[in-house]
């Protein structure tokens, strides 16, 4: 970022919120090189508004209220144009406070669906009516899949998610538990007996909390027996937890590197950044793909204001990019279907596709 008196007029600055430490910390590789080919792309056309644009990017991964004060301090100098990233649901609901629907802020990871968002918080990931429920269903019409265990966070996202599964599934969870972030240790929810019950587990930990739990389950040699399903795992977490790890494990989302909509995405990420780059994950893919929705919003509004984006969400803003067009309405993508993978060795593939569920939150 320029120092503030030498920010020329042509620039469009975006601030790009991503866990730099932390168990999020894995994720952030991924998220900072498919943000510099969403820039590349962007900047290589008309720029956004004609003009070019630059990102800083600074770190998610301290407290909420951390971020939240460097947000502030940066919004004060007039110099942000739109916010962006991959970072847990506690940092979101502090960044939207500190903005204060000043700027557009394009949130790029999956999201529990609640009816309070500020104005200006613009949902690019799926809700647990786009991911979780139509996955367990999908597990359950596959194999019959019935009792869940639930092992999550213990912050905004995993404990709403939860609560959907719960309302979807009434009586079918044999335990739930919920963890700090950063816990390396789960033996406690490992050895319960009511574990044993559970035909499939939901997880709901993020990063290297999800690492940790993947190896440690499959020390319990339950993994033929017990399948898994996320949607808050990438080949990054695949790879960190090792292959023998990955048995029976599915993961749900509506944005895969290798989906349908951008056959030729891998090969513009490897001509940009060579084939050692960064595996391109789900969520780095998520952030790519919110850097052009941030462009597609602003040919559709001719502007980055944020009273007209809420005015056009009214009645439903159609967003393009690179993977299709998704429409938008009260803050949130209006998916039509997303996809379930699964997990073989320390990559995904992608083996269905999936019917979004009725909402429960």
């Amino acid at each position: 970022m320029l120092p503030f008196h030498e920010r020329p007029d042509d620039v469009i600055e975006v601030l790009n919120i991503v866990p730099l430490q932390g168990s999020g910390g894995i994720v952030a590789p991924s998220c900072e090189a498919a943000v510099a080919l969403a820039v590349a792309e962007i900047n290589g056309s008309a720029g956004i508004l004609g003009r070019e644009v630059r990102v800083t990017t600074i770190d998610g991964g301290r407290a909420p209220h951390e971020v939240a004060a460097e947000v502030s301090a940066l919004l004060a100098t007039g110099m942000i144009d739109a916010i962006t990233g991959w970072h847990i649901s506690a940092v979101r609901r502090a960044v939207a406070r500190a903005a204060d629907g000043r700027v557009p802020y394009l949130f790029a990871t999956t999201h529990e669906d609640l009816p309070d968002e500020p104005p200006g918080v613009l949902m690019i990931g799926e809700s647990p009516a786009g991911h979780i429920l139509p996955a367990m269903d999908w597990l359950h019409r596959q194999y019959g899949t019935r009792r869940w265990a639930i092992i999550g966070n213990d912050y905004i996202w995993p404990l709403a998610t939860a609560r959907a599964v719960k309302a979807a599934h009434p009586g079918a969870i044999t335990l739930e538990q919920y963890v700090p972030l950063g816990t390396t240790d789960f033996s406690d929810f490992l050895n319960d007996p009511r574990f044993a019950a559970a035909d499939g587990i939901v997880l709901l930990l993020v990063g290297t909390d999800v690492v940790r739990f993947n190896q440690q389950f499959a020390r319990t040699g339950r993994a033929a027996q017990q399948v898994r399903v996320s949607p808050a795992i990438d080949e990054t977490c695949l790879l960190a937890a090792g292959p023998a790890a990955s048995e029976n494990l599915y993961v749900a989302s509506a944005f895969f590197p290798d989906g349908p909509g951008d056959p030729d995405l891998m090969a513009r990420y490897h001509r940009l950044h060579g084939q050692f780059a960064p595996q391109l994950t789900y969520f780095g893919n998520t952030s790519y793909q919110a850097m052009h929705m941030l462009r597609s919003m602003s040919q559709a509004l001719g502007s980055l204001d944020v009273s007209r984006m809420q005015a056009a969400l009214i009645d439903g803003l159609t967003l393009e990019a690179p993977s299709g067009a998704r429409t938008f309405r009260d803050n949130h993508a209006m998916l039509d279907s997303g996809f379930i993978a699964h997990a073989e060795g320390v990559n995904l593939r992608i083996i269905d596709t999936l019917n979004p569920a009725a909402r429960h939150l």
